[in-house]
């Protein structure tokens, strides 16, 4: 049954229904309805809600309510609202949602947006310039605030109403809590505070109980039809392919032919190497597509990307688990995980980038023959079934016509050659640290086919390949140090350097030294007998030394004669004798020539 927004008690403000009507909301969700009306009681929440069900407005709208009811007006410097959200995208997400309730005009209510990336004076000089009544912003960002001695931010907060945790369990994972604990101090106890988590974890509980008094627990669950419990949206199709690691490539190319250039993608990679790799080759095989990149390490330039990618009707986004919790694209019509997320959890998040708010939605994620298993792990773990995707034998064949292409990349720049050597060291690295590693083991990865699903040209050194016997894979016979860079500049720069590798045997740059010219087999095996031969005759000349000492040290004992003996047997009965007072000084001084 649909809850009108009209029902609340007590009463929403004429300006807040409009704002909610002007962003296309004609009913509350479950999580609306419930922590709503409690906020507006003063109650402290802690609520529960899977990945798209509407929790923004859940926490916003009552933060405003509660801010508006006051009786008296708030002053330039005085903060009645806080938001702390884990990454920059969603806080700006957040930020956007307040920017139209606050555009209504019914309070001057100033908002200050803070987050890392820029200056903290930036942010400073802001406040002391505007003002602030609600802050959204990143842990780390407000914890610099509040301890910055320029500003007086903790006696700005004392008059606080609201203080909003938004994916608190994200907070967590990202090792927010000292922080956390940092920032309760300065904040007055007789508060409303609100903490919203797509999850609930033992970290989550923990926060609960250190910065909620007497909260209210609130937990929306959607339920299919054998009345299970699901962690991902009910309208949310869940699908997955399992593929060679050579095939997977050429599958998600023909995947996104199959389904159409016309709608909105969002690709998850398991690190920003891959991610800044495969944005490259996908980019030049599906030269039609409309194509945007994140990853963590952007910084600012994310900001610009996010809103590009949000206001497009159609396009991929390739990214790391930076855009998978919290942030609302509209229209995305496909997740895909090219490969299992690092924890379970962000599997549901990754999931919920679509059929957001009772829209429809898709999610694929490929997998490797040996991750099979995970699909009974995610089902067990976080109550979620995936189908295998129709029709997905239609995506295989023709795959060495792709890698091929890829390779022919990496020959015409350096540095594609440079970005495929990263991304794949970083993939089998990342997979070691995965959550679920007893399932998805490094051990169990075909090397050789995984090499060429990357279309790598050769193999790179890396300890996980030691003593490794790859037979699925062939490298290019090319003189490497021939491909060179697309950017003259770097080209020149290598040359030199490279020029001063083949006089010196040393890498400009680099401390290690480095041979010239590689050692044939043979002669390396040669040379290292030769040093072993080495180290057995020093071993063997100590030993010697050794001996010979002992054997000296006897000899020193032995030549001590008999007369010594005597004239040592004398002196000690002479002294006896000077003891006894047998004999006098003068005598004692005289034997022994003592002046």
């Amino acid at each position: 049954m649909k809850t009108s927004w009209n029902d609340i008690t007590p009463k929403l403000t004429t300006a807040t229904l409009k704002a909610v009507e002007d962003l296309g909301f004609s009913s509350m969700t479950p999580v609306q309805a419930s922590c709503i009306p409690l906020f507006l009681k003063n109650k402290d929440v802690a609520a529960e809600a899977v990945t798209g069900s509407g929790k923004t407005l859940a926490f916003l709208i009552p933060l405003l309510e509660i801010m508006k009811r006051r009786s008296d007006p708030w002053k330039k410097h005085e903060i009645g609202g806080i938001i702390i959200s884990p990454t920059r995208e969603l806080a700006l997400q957040t930020n956007g949602v307040l920017d139209h309730f606050l555009s209504q005009g019914e309070v001057n209510f100033v908002s200050l947006f803070a987050v890392g990336g820029n200056s903290v004076l930036k942010d400073v000089d802001s406040f002391k310039k505007n003002g602030a009544n609600i802050i959204i912003a990143t842990p780390g960002r407000l914890e610099d605030l509040l301890t910055h001695s320029d500003i007086n931010l903790p006696l700005a907060v004392k008059s606080l109403e609201v203080l909003v945790l938004d994916e608190a369990d994200r907070l967590l994972d990202l090792g927010f809590e000292k922080t956390l604990n940092t920032i309760f101090q300065y904040l007055p106890k007789q508060r409303r505070t609100g903490l919203f988590s797509a999850t609930q974890t033992k970290e989550v509980e923990m926060l609960i109980r250190a910065g909620l008094r007497n909260p209210v627990a609130v937990s929306v669950k959607q339920k299919n039809d054998s009345t299970t419990s699901l962690s991902t949206p009910l309208n949310l199709h869940n699908y997955y392919f399992t593929v060679e690691a050579n095939d997977k490539l050429h599958a998600l190319v023909n995947f996104i032919k199959t389904e159409g250039f016309n709608k909105k993608y969002i690709l998850f990679m398991s690190t920003c190497a891959c991610v800044e790799y495969f944005s490259i080759i996908i980019k030049n095989i599906l030269s039609g597509l409309k194509l945007f990149f994140i990853h963590g390490k952007m910084k600012n330039l994310r900001y610009k990307v996010f809103e590009s990618f949000k206001s497009a009707e159609e396009g991929m986004m390739i990214c790391t688990d930076v855009m998978a919790r919290g942030i609302d694209i509209p229209d995305i019509h496909w997740v895909i995980q090219y490969d299992p997320p690092s924890s379970a959890s962000q599997f549901v998040h990754r999931c919920g980038r679509t059929a957001r708010i009772g829209n429809e939605g898709s999610a694929l994620l490929f997998l490797l023959p040996n991750e099979e298993a995970y699909l009974s792990f995610i089902q067990r773990n976080q109550k979620t079934e995936l189908l295998g995707l129709p029709d997905g034998e239609k995506l295989l064949g023709k795959s060495a016509k792709t890698l091929k292409a890829v390779q022919k990349m990496q020959l015409q720049d350096r540095d594609v050659f440079d970005k495929a050597n990263r991304a794949f060291v970083s993939y089998i690295q990342a997979y070691g640290k995965h959550e679920c590693s007893i399932i998805l083991r490094v051990k169990d990865l075909n090397f050789g086919r995984l090499a060429s699903g990357f279309g790598l040209l050769r193999l790179p050194k890396m300890p996980e390949l030691k003593n490794k016997t790859i037979s699925d894979f062939t490298p290019l016979d090319v003189d490497f140090n021939s491909i060179a860079y697309k950017n003259k500049e770097r080209e020149i720069s290598r040359q030199e350097k490279l020029e001063q590798y083949k006089n010196t045997g040393s890498w400009p740059g680099k401390s290690v030294k480095h041979r010239a010219a590689s050692v044939p087999w043979s002669l390396n095996k040669q040379m290292k007998a030769e040093q072993q031969e080495k180290r057995n005759k020093k071993k063997e000349y100590r030993k010697r030394k050794a001996e010979e000492g002992k054997q000296k040290a006897k000899k020193k004992k032995k030549t001590v004669s008999q007369e010594d003996i005597d004239e040592l047997m004398k002196d000690v009965a002479m002294i006896k004798k000077f003891k006894k007072k047998k004999i006098s000084e003068e005598q004692f001084n005289n034997e022994f020539g003592i002046s």
